[in-house]
């Protein structure tokens, strides 16, 4: 999934300029050629040292999961009885559909930390990415991964996780992922492959965390500018990403657009969104939460908005108090009855 990249500017022909540019995440050449500037080198799945989490790698096709099964010292001092299974974390990365990964070193790091403080097992979704494979490919992927999830087609799911305590978790356009996945119930619950065991749920979720998560639309909300330049700042890499988009309120990037599904159908018990204060998508977050609060009752909604902060902090701050504050909050969603 990752393109390949020339480290040595020198190198590229001199009428290879680049024609698209995206921030750190992508920049289009003349010829085709692709950069991927912020994403660094994979690493492999394994035991982790620092945690005691073991991570399998699983292929499936178009698209693959990292597994995270953390140590039977973690689970039975979480739960007084040991055979108690795992809830199951289903996390989709960000990278503005373009980039990242979920081998990507500070992903997989958190996806230890996560699983080893919860304890839950994880799956970590690698999804493929535009504009090799536009949207909604990415979709489709998560969206399947997801169903093999719920299917517990996996030996560690089948033996470890509990299919009544499922939850997405998401950051950026993985937030946006995860809130797609929730909103269409029905795709969940028709699925074949579906176990047995949770045929018979309303909400086949438990919980959906939404990290910074990346919504936009035509109109500001809370304190966005109305600036057309502003606008456009979180509409240059959608339209690249989606060609197919019918535009910024697409409901897709805009859950809360006219016409957009009822959030009340979201097929989830409980949603945390987590906002930070120097993230331009912060508004967007707090609308979110507050649109679904309204749509479904404020019991089952909570927001956490980290004061100081910029957008997915704790992937590159991980060990800074206000990343081990959200880690917390997470664990405590997680956990909640």
């Amino acid at each position: 999934m990752m393109a390949s990249s020339n480290n040595n500017p020198g190198a590229v022909e001199e009428k290879d300029e680049v024609v698209r540019e995206f921030g750190p995440l992508l920049r289009v050449y003349k010829s085709g050629r692709l950069e991927r500037p912020l994403v660094p080198p994979p690493v492999g799945p394994g035991l982790d040292p620092a945690t005691g989490v073991q991570s399998k790698d699983v292929a499936l096709g178009d698209y693959s999961v990292r597994l995270y099964l953390p140590p039977p010292s973690a689970a039975a001092a979480a739960n007084s009885n040991t055979n108690k299974k795992l809830p199951v974390i289903v996390y989709v990365h960000g990278g503005g559909f373009v980039a990242e990964s979920a081998a990507s070193p500070h992903y997989h790091r958190f996806l230890n930390a996560l699983s080893a403080a919860c304890p839950a097992l994880g799956v970590s979704v690698e999804y493929r990415l535009a504009p090799e494979h536009p949207l909604p490919a990415a979709y489709d992927d998560c969206l399947a991964a997801l169903r093999w999830t719920l299917a517990a087609s996996d030996p560690w799911l089948a033996a470890h996780g509990d299919l009544n305590r499922v939850y997405v978790a998401g950051d950026s356009a993985g937030a946006n992922i995860c809130h797609n996945l929730a909103i269409h119930p029905d795709d969940l619950l028709v699925d074949p492959q579906r176990s047995t065991e949770t045929q018979g749920q309303a909400r086949p979720l438990r919980g959906a965390v939404l990290i910074h998560p990346w919504f936009w639309g035509s109109e500001a909300v809370g304190k966005e500018s109305p600036d057309p330049a502003h606008r456009a700042m979180g509409a240059g890499l959608w339209f690249f990403s989606c060609p197919e988009t019918t535009g910024l309120d697409d409901p897709r990037m805009n859950p809360m657009a006219p016409g957009a599904p009822n959030l009340d159908t979201l097929a989830c018990d409980r949603v945390l969104v987590c906002a930070a204060e120097g993230d331009f998508l912060r508004w967007r977050g707090r609308a979110y939460a507050e649109a679904v609060a309204k749509a479904r009752g404020s019991a089952g909604v909570e927001l956490l908005e980290t004061q100081g902060e910029g957008h997915v902090f704790y992937l590159f701050k991980p060990d800074c108090d206000k990343a081990k504050e959200m880690l917390g909050r997470m664990v405590a969603f997680v956990n909640a009855t």
